[in-house]
This record gives C-alpha cells, structure tokens and sequence, in this order.
C-alpha cells in the first residue's frame, strides 16, 4: 500500500489489456496480483465468492482474497487499515462512509476508467449510478445492489389475532392515532396473561410479544427504525440531497413522527431501549416469537425466511399522510483504496462486480439481495419467487416511485453522534422531541 495517488492512476492504464466489455470477460494482461477484498455481510460473502471465481476464471492472473467483519468491526478495521497503511485493494462501500473517506483522500477515483472503457451507467436503476460521485465531479463507484424497507410479520402469530394478509397489505398510518396501522399494532401485542394490547386489562409492563419489534433509535438514519413513517408523512432528511446544507430534524413533521414512534414503546406495543441493548437482536427475539412483525431491509430477507419454526410473510410499509408509501432507496458499490499496490486489477474486479456478469448471472440467482443492473432485478425477484418469497412489498416501491434516497453528506460522522445521543435520550423519555432542535441547530452549524 505504498503507491502514490498519481502513480496508482498512471498504472490503472494498463488496464487497457482487459479490452473494454463491461462484463470482463477478457483475460487481463497485467502480471499476477491477488485483490485483498472486504465486505461486511456473512450472508453475501458465498455469492461474491462466486463471482471472484468466475472473475478469476476470465482473468487467471487475478486472484481475489475475500475478508468478512461484522458490521462495527468492518468500518474500524478498515479507518485503522488507512491510517496504517493495511487497507483492502477493494471493499464494500456504504452512501454514508465514502464522501468522508473521499474526502481525505483514501479513495482512487474511477471517473476515467468508466469513461475509458464506455461503462454504460444506464443499465442500473434509476438514480444509482449518481450516488457515487462526489461534488467535485469524480466517481468512485459502480451500483452493485438496491435495497428498500418492508414489513415482516408472523403468519401464525396473525392468524391468531385473526387478521389477514389483504389487511396487511393496506394499512395506513398518522401521526395522530397511528392509523389502521397501529390498530395492528396494538392486537399483535400480548401480554404474558394472553390480553391483547387493545383489550381492557392489558399489563404493558409483562408483555410476551410486541406487535412491532425495534432495532434500535435509528441515530440519524432510521432506515428501518422510522424514516418509512417520517418520509411518508412529507418529511425529508435535508434541502437536498445528495450533498444537502440544511438539515431537517427539527420539522414539526419529523417531531410528530417520532413522538408517535416512541409512543408505541410508552403503549407497551415495541420494546424499549433497554430490551433492544440487552444483546438478542432484531431477528433472533422475532424468531423467539417476541415480535409478531418488524420493519426490515431487503437484504436480511433470506435470514428471517432461514429462521426455524417461524413461517413469514411480507407487508408492504403503511400508506402516509401524503396518500403514499414511503421507503428509503439505498445502494453500496465497491470502493479502490488509493494507496492500492494493484490499481489495475482493482478496477477490473470492480468493473466485473459492477457487470452483468457478476450481477445479473451469479447474484441475481441467489435470492440474496436486489442487484443494482434492471434486467439482474427481475431474475432476483424470480429467484426469490422460486423460493417461495413475494418480495413485491419491497419492489413496489420502485415501481411505484416512492423511494427516497438514503442521505449521502459530508459531516455525516458528526452528524450520526449528534442525533445518536439525541434520539436515544428521546426513545429513553429522558428528552421529549423538542430536543431534535438543539441536534438540528448543531448539524446545520457543521455547515456554517
């Protein structure tokens, strides 16, 4: 990892030996290297290992090393890697990671690289490609994958409360009363005497099982937390995005939003904090039968289907205020660490993850994951529907357009500290939502 910014850029020109399909189906004619590649997902790691085999068979001198971490684990290995020089040639890249780590100069730009060998940035969903270029004009990634929020329930569990899958698939929300949505809510929930939530009688302080689980505060993102809810009741992170000036965490709609979330846990209908920190996680208590549905990510479907004695079903997330569902459209891509000793066989691994090639014929098959090229889309959804999955409450959205985009901003380090603190002081009642106005102020001064 010793190479300079300007030499890793001159030595990406050798790639012109890997001709210029964006499936990278030609052999590469650089020297051997082996590609040091991270990512953070144990549940993908097979079908990306998959696709380093079929990459290392059109390219036999390219030998890709894969290397997974958990979720926290993966982002401090990898700051501590670019400061001691131990960072992977190629790693699994988030929206609210990259501008901080472009900004420092820790990634190799591929801006001309995509141009050079006529990548066609339009065979991916709308707007993907777009995220990963930063304000100066520079790209640093291909789309490799798609991910939207749905609702997870227990059949059995709903069976038992007597309501059905149409009703499911149309309930509505307000910040008033919650809507039909909370009514939901509310009957799902049983208290260790068998009292449903709506009953008379019903003990909030024993419950057996939460209507709606929870993974926690959601800090600045709540991407399966409450930003379906928020954004579904008119509200946006920020004055634009990517790249916003103005955050808006002090929006009466954000506040009403969130102080009808955190009722739910004051009702005893979602568990508290507490509960949620003790160390048994979102889908382990679901599968324990503690939750009677969730709000999850796409990409964590197959887990919950993998789950013993626990048959589900898919909703999708509750009609808003607006009239209209409401969903965070979120995507990775693979970053090139700039001190990379191999830029040449980093950009050919990352063309090839970001091709049809990979996604669309090794991915798509997998039923793991939606990838970022339209035509792997569809053979995923067939995919999952071989599998018995309807993965229509997590598609719709895109089809429907009512995707919005996960927030892609510089500062996002101090801004996910401010409203961590601040949205788990609200969700412990030890701060009312007013509080959000002090965060805001605070995040809005990072940009002067």
């Amino acid at each position: 990892m010793k190479r300079s910014l300007a030499v890793a850029c001159a030595a990406a020109l050798l790639l012109t030996g890997c001709g210029t399909s964006q499936e990278g189906d030609k052999p590469a004619a650089a020297g051997p290297a082996t590609i040091d590649y991270w990512l953070w997902d144990t549940a993908q790691q097979p079908q990306y290992q998959a696709c380093a085999d079929a990459f290392h068979k059109a390219n036999p001198n390219y030998t890709v090393k894969i290397t997974q971490y958990g979720w926290d684990d993966y982002w401090n290995t990898l700051t501590t890697g670019f400061v001691s020089g131990t960072a992977p040639d190629v790693f699994v890249s988030h929206l609210s990671q990259y501008p901080q780590f472009a900004s420092q100069g820790q990634l190799l730009p591929i801006t001309d690289q995509v141009k050079r060998d006529k990548v066609d940035l339009s065979i991916y969903q709308d707007g993907l490609a777009d995220l990963w270029v930063t304000k100066d004009g520079q790209r640093y990634g291909l789309p490799k994958d798609f991910d939207t929020v749905a609702v997870i329930y227990n059949t059995e569990k709903l069976k038992e409360a007597g309501l059905k899958p149409a009703e499911m698939a149309e309930l509505s929300w307000n910040p008033q009363d919650g809507g039909t949505y909370e009514k939901a809510i509310a009957h799902l929930t049983v208290d260790k005497n068998g009292k449903r939530g709506d009953e008379p009688g019903f003990d909030k302080k024993h419950v057996a099982t939460y209507g709606l689980g929870l993974n926690g505060s959601g800090d600045a993102f709540g991407q399966t937390e409450w930003s379906e809810y928020a954004m579904g009741n008119g509200w946006n992170y920020a004055d634009q995005n990517p790249w916003p000036t103005r955050f808006n965490y002090a929006d009466p709609k954000f506040k009403e939003t969130i102080k009808w979330f955190t009722s739910l846990i004051d009702k005893g209908y979602m568990p508290n904090l507490d509960i949620v920190s003790s160390g048994v996680g979102q889908i382990d208590a679901y599968g324990a039968g503690k939750y009677a549905m969730v709000t999850e990510g796409s990409w964590n479907t197959k887990t919950y289907w993998a789950l013993k004695g626990v048959k589900s079903a898919l909703a999708p997330t509750p009609i808003g205020p607006t009239g209209k569902r409401a969903s965070v459209f979120n995507g990775l891509a693979d970053n090139i660490s700039a001190n990379t000793d191999n830029p040449d066989a980093a950009w050919a691994w990352v063309k090839f993850l970001g091709s049809p090639a990979c996604q669309e014929e090794i991915v798509a098959k997998q039923a793991i994951i939606f990838p970022a090229i339209k035509t792997a889309t569809v053979k995923a959804e067939q995919a999952f529907a071989d599998a018995g999955i309807d993965v229509k409450p997590f598609t719709t959205h895109v089809q429907n357009g009512t995707t919005h985009l996960a927030p892609i901003a510089e500062h996002w380090a101090e801004i996910k500290a401010t409203m961590t603190e601040t949205m788990e002081s609200i969700f412990a009642f030890k701060s009312d939502v007013n509080a959000l106005d002090q965060a805001n102020a605070t995040i809005n001064g990072l940009f002067g």
